[in-house]
């Protein structure tokens, strides 16, 4: 871009097309952008959810839970489904949130074979907290672009995101 100084994937693109000049590195300029971006943002994800005192993977689990309906309950097989995570790792996690008061589970009335994991008041609030810092330091992330190019941004990776590559 005009005016704008070269960064790290500038200068790494410019090093590969000294050494590599018949290559074409113009997905590597979006990609190692988008590689960045997201390292960035498991960062600040970690912190977020630290200071509510949560891990990512309670996070997760947490989330789930309050997006669901009330009384804000699912069964290990819906939680493994809405976070893509093994049956045997989701059974652990629940136990473990289960130990911090953070999550309880009963029988599933429906299916006696099966139990349901519920959000505890203390579990909720932890989510909520951490989903309250975290939306917070992205939005200070974001400062740099207006709402519009916030917009074309979501648009351009939703795109990216939900194309096939055929």
């Amino acid at each position: 871009m005009p005016g704008s100084e070269d960064d790290e994937v500038d200068l790494l693109i410019t090093a590969w097309a000294d050494r590599l000049p018949d290559v074409d590195f113009s997905p590597l300029d979006v990609m190692s952008r988008l590689r960045r971006v997201a390292h960035k943002l498991t960062g600040l994800r970690r912190n977020a959810f630290q200071s509510a005192g949560l891990s990512v993977w309670e996070f997760d689990v947490l989330a789930a839970l309050r997006r669901s309906d009330p009384p804000h309950e699912m069964s290990p097989a819906e939680l493994v489904h809405a976070t893509m995570i093994g049956s045997a790792a989701m059974s652990n996690r629940l136990e473990n949130l289960a130990v911090r008061g953070l999550v309880a589970r009963k029988g599933n009335p429906r299916d006696g074979r099966s139990n349901l994991a519920s959000l505890t008041a203390e579990g909720a609030e932890r989510v909520d907290s951490a989903m309250i810092a975290l939306v917070e330091s992205e939005a200070t992330e974001l400062q740099s672009l207006s709402r519009q190019e916030q917009t074309q941004l979501v648009a351009l990776l939703r795109k990216l995101a939900t194309d096939s590559g055929a």
